[in-house]
C-alpha cells in the first residue's frame, strides 16, 4: 500500500495514538445500543424455554396464552420450520418442534403490548412432556449404547464434507509424517490429559433485537458482530431470500465472539411477521448465561515422542469438544483450528490429531475470543513442561529447541517464512531474564514462559469510499465495531494516510447490509487486516481519481501532482494547488462524486492439503508470533495465587494505533486470567446452568489483573494494510497456559484442569496431584 511519495505524502496517521471517535459518546451515555432502539408501535417479547434437557413434546397448546390481555402474536415451530447452522452444519431450528434438546431451548414466543403481559402469556402456554434420558457427559456421548440426540442427523445439510454420525457432530483430522515410526524410535514417550470448563463471553451488553416486517422484508436492528451471517441465518430459518432481510447494527457493547451468530433475531422476525408490528426481544443476564453460547468445555489428550535432547519427533492428539445440542455456534466450524493450534508453535515432524465435536443435551457452545486456542495452548504448554521435567531440561530451553524458525513448516506443511517466535522469547527475556527469575524461585513461587503462533481470520471484505463536495471522505462498509476501535479509528487512519487527509475528514457509516458490501464479521482479529486493506484499496482508487480531476483543474499531468494535507498540489510548486473540497465539487457537477469500491481476500497459503480432512480452517493466514511470561506466588493457607509479574511480547505486523493495541493486550490478558483462575460456567446433573448472574459467575476485576509489561513487536505482513496483522485475539491465547505452568512450578505439581482456583490449589497441596489431575 502506498505511503509517503507516489502522489501522496501521507498524513502521519499510521502509528499515531489517535483518539477513538466513538469513545466520548460511550462515556457520556449518548451512544445508542441494541436495547435502546425503539420503533413506533413496538411490541415486547417473552420466550417460553425448556426447563428440562431432553424430552418429547406430547402436547403444546397456546390457545389460552393467545387470548390473554395485550397479546398480539404467539409463535411456535409451525411458524418457522427451517433448519440452519453456523457455516458448516445445519441442524438448528428456531423452536423445539417434536423434541427438546437442552434447558433453555425456545419452545414458543409471545409478543404483547408490555413485557409483563408477554411474560404472563408465555408462562400460560400449556406443555406436556415425556422425559428422555439426557446425554450430558462428554466421555460417554460417543458410546455405542448412548441415545442419539439427533436421530435424523443424516438428513442435515453440510457446507463441506466431514466425518460425522450419531452423537459425533463433526470431526476434523490431521495426519502428516510417519507417526508410528517416530514413536517406535523415541527416547521417551510422554502422555497427558487435560480438561477445561465452559467460559462465557459476558459482554457488558446482553443480546437484543428489534425486528420490523414491511411488504415482505424484515429490518432487524441488532448488535451483531457479523451482519451478513445473521442475515443469511434469519433467511434460512424463516424460509425467505437473504435479500428479504436487512441487518442494521447500532453501537455494540462488546461481543468477544458471542454475537457472531443469530440468537434473538429469528425470534423477533417470526413474531414481527405474525403480529404485523415491530417486536423487541431482550436477554436478561440470566438468559445470557443460560442460552448465549459460551466457549466449549473440552478434553485434550496428548502423547508425544521425543529424543534424548527433548526435541519432538511426533505427537498424537485427541481433542473432544462439547458442541451442546446443536451447531448454532462456531464449535463445529473451528474443529480444524485445534490441530493447527497444537502444531503451530513447535516443529513436529510427524503428527496425528483427531478433533471431535460432540452433541450433548446442554446449551449450544459458540465462539469466544481465540476459539479453541486458549485450551489447546494450555494443554500443549503444560505438556511441554512435563516433557522437560521427565528429561531434566530447563523449561525455557526445551521451548527454544523446538520452536519454529523462519522457513520451517508447521504441522500442516505450511512454511512460516516470517516465524518470529525466537524474537518474541528474546523480547520477554530482555525484560524479565529467565536465569534471574528461576534463581530466586522457591517453594510456592513459580515462573513460566510460553510462545505461541496465531492466525488472522482470512475472510473477505469490501468497502466503498466517496469524496464529498466539502472534501470529506465517507467510508461505507458492513464491518461491525465491537469496541476495539478497529473500524471507527483504525480503518479511518488507514484511509487518512492513503489520501493524505486529516483523520477528522474521514467519516464511516454504521453497518447496514442494504448499504455496505460483504464483510466476514468482527472475528479472528481480521477487521484491521481485512477491512483495513479493502478500505485502503478503495482509497487508492479514489486517490487516482482525485489526481485526474485535479489535473484537469490545474492543467497539469496527474504524475506531476501530489496529495498533501487535504489538497492537491503540483510537486515542487505548492502555490499551484486545489483543495479536496474543490475537487469533490468539480467531480459532483461533472456527473457524480468520486467513488470506488475496494475488496480484499487473503492471499492463498501453500500447505499440504492431503494431510487434513473435515477442516474449514486449514492454515494460518497472516500468522503472528508472541510470548508471555508470568511469575506467581501461592498462599499455602488460602490457595490464592498472586501474579507478581506479567510480560507480553506481541507481534502486530505494524502498529496502526499503539493505544488500541495496548487496550487489546490488557483486555486479552484480563479475559485469559479469568479463564485460567476464575471462570467456570457450571452445569448441574440435569444440564441446567447454575450461574444466574455475575455475582456467582465471577469475572476478573481490577483487583485480579496485574500490570502488563508489554513490548509491541513489528514484524510486517506483506498482505496486511501497511504491514498490519490481527492483534485482538492473540493476547488471550497463551494466558491460561502461562499461569497454569507458573502455578505448577510454584507448587511442584501439574495443573491438568482449569480453572486454577484456590480450592484446586489447596487440593493439590493438601491431598496430592490427583485433585487437579496427574500427568502420566
Amino acid at each position: 500500500m502506498t505511503t509517503a511519495g507516489g502522489n501522496g505524502s501521507g498524513s502521519g496517521a499510521i502509528g499515531r495514538r489517535v483518539r477513538r471517535a466513538d469513545g466520548e459518546p460511550k462515556v457520556r451515555g449518548s451512544a445508542i445500543y441494541g436495547m435502546d432502539h425503539i420503533e413506533p408501535g413496538m411490541l415486547h417479547a417473552a420466550v417460553r424455554r425448556a426447563e428440562v434437557p431432553a424430552a418429547r413434546i406430547v402436547r403444546l397448546d397456546t390457545t389460552a396464552a393467545a387470548r390473554m390481555p395485550g397479546v398480539r402474536a404467539v409463535a411456535t415451530a409451525a411458524d418457522a420450520p427451517g433448519l440452519s447452522g453456523m457455516l458448516v452444519l445445519k441442524d438448528q431450528s428456531v423452536f423445539a418442534s417434536e423434541v427438546i434438546r437442552y434447558v433453555g431451548e425456545p419452545i414458543a414466543a409471545v409478543a404483547a403490548d408490555t413485557p409483563a403481559q408477554a411474560a404472563a402469556a408465555a408462562a400460560a402456554i400449556e406443555l406436556e412432556l415425556e422425559p428422555l434420558d439426557p446425554v450430558l457427559d462428554l466421555d460417554t456421548a460417543l458410546d455405542s449404547g448412548t441415545r442419539l440426540i439427533h436421530p435424523d442427523w443424516e438428513s442435515y445439510q453440510t457446507l463441506v464434507p466431514g466425518p460425522r454420525g450419531g452423537n459425533l457432530a463433526w470431526e476434523a483430522r490431521l495426519e502428516r509424517g510417519d507417526v508410528a515410526a517416530a514413536f517406535a524410535s523415541a527416547y521417551q514417550v510422554v502422555s497427558d490429559e487435560f480438561r477445561v470448563p465452559r467460559q462465557h463471553q459476558s459482554p457488558i451488553e446482553p443480546h437484543a433485537a428489534v425486528a420490523r416486517y414491511d411488504h415482505g422484508r424484515f429490518t432487524v436492528h441488532t448488535p451483531s458482530q457479523f451482519p451478513y451471517l445473521v442475515r443469511g441465518r434469519v433467511a434460512e430459518l424463516l424460509g425467505v431470500r437473504p435479500s428479504a432481510v436487512r441487518i442494521v447494527v447500532p453501537t455494540i457493547g462488546g461481543g468477544f465472539g458471542g454475537k457472531l451468530d443469530a440468537l434473538l433475531e429469528p425470534l423477533a422476525c417470526v413474531l414481527a411477521r405474525k403480529a404485523g408490528r415491530p417486536v423487541q426481544v431482550l436477554n436478561t443476564r440470566a438468559d445470557e448465561l443460560r442460552t448465549a453460547g459460551p466457549r466449549e468445555n473440552a478434553i485434550v489428550r496428548l502423547r508425544t515422542a521425543v529424543d534424548a535432547d527433548g526435541r519432538i519427533l511426533a505427537q498424537d492428539g485427541h481433542i473432544l469438544a462439547d458442541n451442546g445440542a446443536n451447531s448454532s455456534g462456531e464449535t463445529v466450524a473451528c474443529a480444524g483450528v485445534a490441530p493447527l493450534a497444537l502444531g503451530g508453535t513447535y516443529r513436529i515432524p510427524a503428527a496425528r490429531y483427531l478433533s471431535q465435536v460432540v452433541y450433548t443435551n446442554t446449551p449450544p457452545t459458540a465462539a469466544f475470543r481465540g476459539v479453541n486456542g486458549p485450551y489447546c495452548i494450555y494443554a500443549q504448554e503444560m505438556h511441554m513442561d512435563h516433557i522437560a521435567r521427565e528429561l531434566g531440561i530447563d523449561r525455557r530451553e526445551i521451548r527454544l529447541r523446538n520452536v519454529l524458525r523462519p522457513g520451517q513448516k508447521m504441522v500442516n506443511g505450511q512454511v512460516l517464512s516470517d516465524a518470529f517466535l525466537v524474537e518474541a522469547l528474546e523480547s520477554v527475556e530482555a525484560r524479565a531474564p529467565w536465569a534471574e527469575l528461576t534463581a530466586r524461585s522457591r517453594p510456592l513461587r513459580g515462573v513460566a514462559v510460553v510462545p505461541v503462533t496465531w492466525i488472522t481470520n482470512p475472510g473477505p471484505a469490501e468497502a466503498s469510499l466517496k469524496l464529498a463536495e466539502d472534501g470529506t471522505v465517507m467510508v461505507t462498509c458492513a464491518a461491525a465495531e465491537i469496541g476495539t476501535g478497529a473500524v471507527t479509528t483504525g480503518v479511518r487512519q488507514i484511509v487518512a494516510e492513503t489520501l493524505s487527509v486529516p483523520i477528522e475528514d474521514v467519516l464511516i457509516s454504521a453497518p447496514d447490509t442494504d448499504a455496505g458490501g460483504y464483510d466476514h464479521g468482527a472475528q479472528g482479529s481480521r477487521t484491521t487486516y481485512g477491512m483495513g486493506k479493502a478500505a485502503g484499496d478503495a482509497a487508492e482508487q479514489v486517490r487516482d481519481q482525485i489526481l485526474q480531476t485535479a489535473a484537469d483543474l490545474l492543467e497539469a499531468s496527474p504524475e506531476d501532482l501530489e496529495l498533501v494535507g487535504g489538497q492537491v498540489q503540483v510537486v515542487g510548486a505548492p502555490d499551484a494547488a486545489v483543495t479536496l473540497a474543490a475537487v469533490g465539487a468539480a467531480a459532483m457537477w461533472a456527473g457524480g462524486p468520486i467513488s470506488a469500491s475496494g475488496r480484499f481476500v487473503s492471499p492463498p497459503v501453500p500447505f499440504d492439503a492431503g494431510c487434513m480432512a473435515g477442516a474449514l480452517f486449514t492454515h494460518f493466514s497472516a500468522a503472528s508470533y508472541h510470548a508471555h511470561l508470568a511469575e506467581v506466588e501461592v498462599d499455602p493457607d488460602t490457595g490464592v495465587v498472586t501474579i507478581l509479574r506479567y510480560v507480553v511480547a506481541q507481534d502486530v505486523g505494524r502498529a496502526i494505533n499503539p493505544t488500541m493495541i495496548e487496550g487489546q493486550v490488557h483486555g486479552g490478558v484480563a479475559q485469559g486470567l479469568g479463564y485460567a483462575m476464575l471462570e467456570n460456567l457450571r452445569l448441574d446433573d440435569a444440564g441446567r446452568v447454575l450461574d444466574a448472574g455475575l455475582e456467582s459467575y465471577r469475572l476478573p476485576t481490577a483487583l485480579d489483573v496485574p500490570p502488563v509489561d508489554l513490548e509491541i513487536l513489528e514484524n510486517p505482513c506483506s498482505s496486511g494494510p501497511f504491514g498490519a496483522k490481527g492483534a485482538a485475539e492473540p493476547p488471550i491465547v497463551p494466558v491460561a497456559a502461562v499461569i497454569a505452568c507458573a502455578v505448577a512450578d510454584a507448587i511442584g505439581r501439574p495443573i491438568n484442569e482449569l480453572p486454577v482456583s484456590p480450592f484446586a490449589v489447596l487440593g493439590a497441596l493438601r491431598q496430592g496431584a490427583d485433585v487437579v489431575g496427574a500427568s502420566t
